[in-house]
C-alpha cells in the first residue's frame, strides 16, 4: 500500500510540474509520502534542505555514465533474484541516470578495489557504502550523503523499559559490541549505565533476545534487519534516536567520481534532491528498508 502512494505521488509531481505549479506542491509531495511511510511504521530519513534550490549543470546528453558497485552489502548493494546488482545504492544509481537521461551502465567489482578502480579510469562513480571523510574528500569529488548508518537502541518488547537517556539508563545493564564508535559513544554519554561488551553484534543480539542485557547499543542497519528478520522471532524493537553525531558515527555515504569530473557529482546532487522531492527516493528506500533503521 506504502508503495502505491509514493508511486501515486511521484505521478502527481510529474504532472503538475508539467503545468508549471512545482512550487507549489513540492509541500504536499513531502507531507503525502512522510504520511503514507508513517502511516506503516516506517520512519524516513532526510538528507536534503527543501529549501535549497540546486541547479542542473550540463552534461553531454551522449555520455553514459559507468556506476561502480560491490554486491555483498544488503541492503544498499547485493544481488537480486535475477543476479543483476539491486539495492537502495544500485536503484538511486539508476535512477539518477533517468532523472538527468543519460545512459549508465552497472559494474560489481570486489568492494576493496572499487576506488581504485575509479582512479583508473575504470568506471565514473562508485555507488558504494564508503564513508565520506575528509581523506576520500581530498582524493575524489564526493556528493552529499544519501544514507547514513544511525546509532540506536533496542530493547525487548515485554520489559517496557523506559525511552533511553541519561537518567532511564542509571543502573542499567547496556550491551554494546567492543571496539566500536558505540561503545566510545556510550563510555561518553552514558556513564550511569553498566557497559557490557560483547565481540561481535550477533552475540549482543543473542544476549538482549535472552533478557541478559536491558539495552544494545549498536549499528541501526544492522539492528534493523535483525530485529525485522526470523532471528529476532518478534522479541525486541528500537527505542529512542536515531543517533547521527557525526564525530562518532560518521557523514554518511555518497556516489564518489574523480575530483576531475566535479560536473558529473553536482549533476548527481542535483538529480537526488530531486529524487527526493518528487517521491522517488522514498520509494526505493521503502522496498529495501521495511524495517527502518531510522
Amino acid at each position: 500500500m506504502v508503495l502505491n502512494i509514493v508511486t501515486l505521488v511521484a505521478c502527481l509531481f510529474h504532472k503538475i510540474k508539467s503545468l508549471g505549479l512545482a512550487g507549489i506542491v513540492v509541500p504536499l509531495i513531502f507531507a503525502l509520502t512522510a504520511s503514507a511511510a508513517q502511516a506503516q511504521g516506517v520512519n524516513l530519513p532526510n538528507f536534503w534542505d527543501p529549501r535549497t534550490q540546486m541547479e542542473r549543470p550540463e552534461l553531454p546528453a551522449t555520455r553514459t555514465i559507468r556506476f561502480l558497485v560491490d554486491d555483498d552489502f544488503p541492503p544498499l548493494h547485493f544481488p537480486g533474484l535475477d543476479g543483476n546488482p539491486t539495492g537502495l545504492s544500485v536503484e538511486l544509481a539508476r535512477a539518477a541516470c533517468e532523472r538527468l537521461a543519460l545512459a549508465c551502465t552497472i559494474q560489481v567489482r570486489r568492494f576493496d578495489t572499487l576506488l581504485s578502480a575509479l582512479s583508473e579510469k575504470q568506471g565514473d562513480v562508485v555507488a558504494a557504502a564508503i564513508p565520506i571523510t575528509a581523506e576520500l574528500r581530498q582524493r575524489f569529488a564526493v556528493s552529499g550523503a544519501y544514507f547514513k548508518i544511525p546509532a540506536r537502541f533496542a530493547v525487548r518488547k515485554d520489559k517496557s523499559q523506559p525511552t533511553p537517556d541519561a537518567r532511564a539508563l542509571q543502573g542499567k545493564t547496556l550491551g554494546v559490541v567492543g571496539g566500536t564508535a558505540h561503545e566510545a559513544y556510550a563510555k561518553a554519554f552514558m556513564g550511569g549505565a553498566s557497559l557490557k561488551p560483547y565481540p561481535e553484534l550477533a552475540a549482543a543480539q543473542t544476549a538482549l533476545k535472552a533478557g541478559e542485557i536491558d539495552y544494545l547499543f549498536a549499528d541501526g542497519l544492522g539492528l534493523a534487519l535483525w530485529i525485522g528478520g526470523e532471528e529476532a522471532a518478534g522479541c525486541c524493537d528500537f527505542s529512542g534516536g536515531p543517533y547521527l553525531e557525526s564525530r562518532f558515527f560518521g557523514e554518511g555515504i555518497g556516489f564518489i567520481a574523480r575530483t576531475e569530473d566535479d560536473a558529473l557529482r553536482r549533476a548527481l546532487d542535483f538529480a537526488l534532491q530531486q529524487l527526493w522531492r518528487e517521491g522517488k527516493y522514498a520509494e526505493l528506500y521503502l522496498r529495501f528498508f521495511p524495517t527502518s533503521p531510522y
